[in-house]
């Protein structure tokens, strides 16, 4: 716990057997919940988890990443956690940072923090591709000229939220793919949340997960879309679910207690 709120960490994972150990060994103590969803890997994920001691749900088949956070953040919440933190199991950003992350949560300054890549100044060293820090840059200016935050980046992996944000927003209005980490900080602009940084390192190697570059560009556009739709729904010209106070948000409703190992077939 921090600050007398129950802090939890979840993992959307897809064959991640050769990063989880390293990832869940530099988790620090002061996380309460652990928890792994594996989005049907083909590797060795599952029996991995399971062996360090984490609380495990596996989807019936791959859905998709966007899916595969929406189990994260509903079975964190039915586990009772006040602050979630969502963390790559891929190894490329450092777990040392979960606790400064979630106190900024828990201090009330912030409803969302982001683990900022660009901060710094050193992803290039850490080994970003050169053309995805260019499209980085790109797409994180022209959304702060249309949203009016000033983000030094939307497009990391690396985030902690307060429940109130996670039982708020639409969540299930969102994309089952990338762009749904996108769509959900539109979210959290659009509906007032307060949103904090912090600079965290980042690297890239054989085993850290990336998308190739096809659905890089694709993601790109999703997030080209997003903006706009954004400042569509701003200024009353659209009425788009995805920003609806009524849209669909996460169903507490079905949970029931699952075994170590559950398998949730995500619809």
């Amino acid at each position: 716990m921090i600050n007398g709120k129950r802090i939890a960490v979840v993992m959307p994972a897809y064959n991640a057997e050769k990063t989880l150990p390293q990832t869940v060994r530099e988790l620090p103590d002061e996380v309460d919940v652990k928890i792994l969803v594996d989005d049907g890997s083909r590797d060795q994920t599952l029996r991995v988890a399971e062996t360090l001691g984490l609380k495990v749900f596996v989807h019936d088949r791959n859905y998709g990443y966007g899916r595969n956070q929406q189990t994260c953040y509903r079975e964190a919440l039915a586990a009772g956690a006040d602050v979630v933190v969502m963390l790559h199991p891929d190894y490329q950003y450092t777990p040392l940072l979960v606790t400064a992350m979630a106190s900024m949560v828990t201090s009330g300054v912030y409803d969302v923090v982001l683990g900022s890549r660009i901060l710094g100044g050193g992803v290039l060293k850490g080994g970003m591709p050169l053309y995805k820090y260019v499209a980085n840059r790109l797409l994180t200016a022209f959304q702060n000229l249309f949203t009016g935050a000033k983000l030094s980046e939307y497009h990391t992996g690396f985030r902690a939220f307060t429940s109130q944000v996670l039982r708020t927003l639409p969540l299930l209005e969102n994309s089952d793919d990338f762009v749904f980490d996108n769509e959900m900080l539109a979210q959290c602009i659009f509906f007032g949340f307060r949103i904090g940084e912090i600079s965290c390192p980042t690297k890239y190697f054989e085993e850290a997960s990336s998308i190739n570059f096809r659905r890089s560009v694709k993601y790109g556009f999703g997030v080209l879309a997003t903006t706009l739709k954004l400042g569509l729904q701003r200024l009353g010209v659209v009425n788009l679910r995805l920003f609806r106070p009524t849209g669909r948000k996460l169903d507490m409703g079905y949970y029931q207690a699952r075994s170590q190992a559950a398998v949730v077939n995500a619809v």
